[in-house]
């Protein structure tokens, strides 16, 4: 049913071979792409979004803004402007209302 294809890696140009093993791993996980990368390039892709802020890449920390907590009155922070028209909560309330 499968064959080995050679593909090429869209980062640094070089054939790969997509071996017949790893088309029937994606066929049975559901991928419906092949790779777009060589197997180094995912590596270190994978390598570099580890790094730094987490799996959010190089992207800078999100700007947090000062809030009161609606239900138990604690200062806290949060990562979107509060526009007043809506309770804000603590991670501990929030956590708690969330169920």
């Amino acid at each position: 049913m499968y064959q080995d294809k050679t593909l090429t890696c869209r980062d640094c140009g070089a054939d790969f071979d997509f071996t017949v093993s790893e088309q029937e791993f994606y066929a049975e996980k559901g991928f419906t792409n092949e790779p777009g990368r060589c197997p180094q390039c995912r590596a270190a892709r994978k390598q570099s979004s580890n790094r730094g802020f987490g799996s959010r890449g190089d992207r800078p920390p999100r700007e947090m803004h000062p809030a009161i907590c609606a239900s138990c009155g604690a200062e806290t922070e949060v990562p979107f402007k509060p526009s007043g028209d809506r309770p804000v909560y603590c991670f501990d309330c929030f956590s708690k209302n969330r169920g």
